[in-house]
């Protein structure tokens, strides 16, 4: 009897042993995978929001470039992570887009990820080479339908957020431009510095520095209004009203991460992106943050699927 008691006083203790020794998160290094390149606008700020999530958290934040298939190898390799809070995806609308671009992708954004926090959002530039002969975006399009097919358009990549932009310019505008894909954003300006390609779509953050300095003209911006960063350049949409592009930064986990600890990134990152530092610091460069609740934030990525679909659709762009 006094056995039987010993053996189930063990088995009675193995669930608050096996309690006790599940640590908090996070209790080790988090990876913060970008699926794009070093440098671009989604890296700069996910690399200061890491440091940021480094110091409050209290553990490494990593954050790490695997790039190729325009962000479906970084994607991919997160969905088949574990979802133990220690692996998220750095989600742009590129990832969205593949949603309809990219239909032989081996996973589904809406079913292996859980949506947790949002970054930010900035708006592109619409630039030029100082060689081609517009002002304006009235004057772009008086141009391209003056020359029909005859006018480039660089991108890095299709499916990218900046390719978009400018497909559904395309459409809403009546024009015709040739699409150049390159391997990256920078490949792009690079290019359209060198007067390689005559114009290209591209997150003003980017591109800031490069259009204060003269190497290329601003004609015009795709946000809803005028952008304090560029006050004296006229919006898309005051030509083409309605027309608004943007590229925004998130944190997906794979999915079945525990609903806590989605909570509890939202959280720090919220507590990061109400940091009038960090405020400020987004509003010079044209950008701005963009705090969601993780349910807001996954409503949030579920409409972007769909009006991506949407507008591959109507501007006939081929799944690749």
């Amino acid at each position: 009897m006094l056995m039987r008691r010993g053996v189930l006083g063990a088995a009675l203790a193995l669930p608050a042993i096996g309690a006790r020794a599940q640590a908090p998160w996070p209790s080790r290094a988090i990876r913060l995978v970008v699926p794009f390149g070093v440098g671009g606008t989604a890296d700069i700020f996910t690399r200061l929001v890491g440091q940021r999530l480094q110091e409050n958290l209290g553990q490494a934040v990593v954050v790490e470039n695997r790039t190729g298939a325009a962000g479906t190898i970084g994607t991919d390799h997160v969905a088949k992570s574990p979802p133990d809070g220690y692996s998220w995806i750095v989600c742009t609308n590129t990832q969205t887009a593949n949603e309809t671009l990219m239909p032989g992708r081996s996973y589904d954004l809406l079913r292996d990820f859980a949506p947790s926090a949002s970054l930010n959002i900035m708006h592109h530039a619409v630039v030029v080479h100082p060689s081609l002969p517009v002002n304006s975006i009235a004057e772009l399009i008086a141009y391209a339908k003056a020359n029909p097919g005859r006018l480039d358009v660089g991108s890095p990549g299709i499916g990218s957020g900046h390719h978009l932009a400018s497909e559904v310019f395309k459409a809403q505008a009546g024009i015709t431009m040739q699409h150049v894909p390159f391997r990256s954003s920078d490949q792009v300006r690079t290019a359209v510095v060198a007067g390689q390609v005559p114009l290209c779509f591209d997150p003003i953050p980017s591109m800031l520095e490069t259009i204060r300095t003269g190497r290329v003209r601003c004609i015009g911006t795709t946000g809803p209004r005028r952008n304090a960063v560029l006050p004296d350049v006229g919006t898309v949409a005051e030509v083409l009203p309605g027309f608004e592009q943007s590229v925004w930064v998130g944190l997906l986990a794979p999915a079945r991460t525990p609903p806590a600890i989605l909570e509890r990134m939202q959280a720090e990152v919220g507590k990061i992106l109400a940091d009038p530092a960090i405020q400020d610091q987004q509003a010079r460069t044209g950008a701005q943050v963009m705090p969601m609740g993780v349910a807001e934030f996954a409503a949030f990525v579920r409409r972007d699927v769909e009006q991506h679909r949407e507008w591959i659709r109507a501007a006939r762009i081929e799944p690749m």
